[in-house]
């Protein structure tokens, strides 16, 4: 009788742990999380295809980020979609002359989620990062602009650290991207766009790029206040992009701090039964 009672005891223990185990898998592939930023910095640009002379100025960013976990794994992977805006205004160290900038970016990709402990997650994966912009001198007569474009395949980890002072929540979060491989449009140092796209003369304009001529890196430092049912979010984003094709050497550094609010919810109905804690 001893026996058929631990033998039952123990079967209701692993069931239990099994259902446990599903309700908690089902909470967090259903876990969505969102937030939209706004932020203001600072910014410098190089183009030697417009200007050899660095120009400084202001920039407006926006970012907007979307993170749901998936079935993969174990349920332990996570998609990210990050879109990233920016407009500046920057003007050279004498002040006669000022440009223009304004870049769109979109990166979507996967991360592996390695639970250190009940406070400390480590995310390492990749993304796949489009870019499109321009830069606009308005001292130039012949070449006065340049189009930014350039597809990457990137490095990207992350860290996610839970804490309280005194009973208020808190969640840091710090993410590195880092690109290894892409394409990137370019014309030849004193190529007009004319030459280009009526002429005909593209030769060389898409090149393949790496560490070696593109050593760029994005970088992402949040932290997360719960305030009754809103989460404020304020962070920096610190965003690196170098290059150096076809004879141009270009970089933009932006320092960027950025306000703004984290939605988290489920995709399904009776989602205050569900009492999961946020995998972000």
């Amino acid at each position: 009788m001893k026996t058929y009672m631990l033998m039952l005891a123990g079967l209701f223990v692993f069931l239990s742990s099994v259902a446990g185990q599903e309700t908690d898998s089902l909470q967090a592939n259903r876990f969505v999380m969102r937030s939209t930023l706004l932020g203001v910095g600072r910014t410098q640009i190089v183009d030697t295809y417009l200007s050899p002379v660095e120009y400084t100025g202001i920039e407006g960013r926006f970012l907007h980020e979307r993170m749901r976990m998936t079935r993969m794994l174990g349920g332990n992977v996570s998609t990210q979609s990050l879109l990233q805006a920016n407009l500046a205004y920057a003007e050279n160290d004498s002040k006669t002359g000022n440009e223009f900038a304004g870049m769109v970016n979109w990166s979507y990709g996967l991360h592996y989620h390695f639970r250190i402990n009940d406070r400390l997650r480590i995310l390492a994966g990749g993304l796949g990062d489009l870019n499109l912009g321009f830069i606009y001198n308005t001292r130039n007569s012949n070449n006065p602009a340049q189009a930014k474009a350039y597809i990457n395949l990137t490095a990207s980890a992350m860290a996610i650290y839970d804490f309280r002072i005194k009973k208020q929540p808190f969640t840091v979060r710090y993410q590195v991207n880092a690109p290894f491989l892409g394409v990137m449009f370019s014309p030849e140092y004193q190529q007009s766009y004319y030459e280009i796209f009526t002429l005909g003369n593209s030769h060389g304009v898409v090149n393949f790029t790496s560490v070696h001529n593109q050593p760029s890196l994005r970088q992402l430092l949040t932290l997360d206040i719960p305030l009754r049912r809103t989460t404020f979010r304020v962070g920096y984003v610190g965003d690196f992009q170098q290059s150096k094709v076809n004879n141009i050497r270009c970089h933009t550094y932006s320092h960027v701090f950025m306000v703004g609010f984290v939605k988290n919810f489920y995709l399904i109905k009776g989602k205050d039964k569900l009492q999961a804690k946020s995998p972000f």
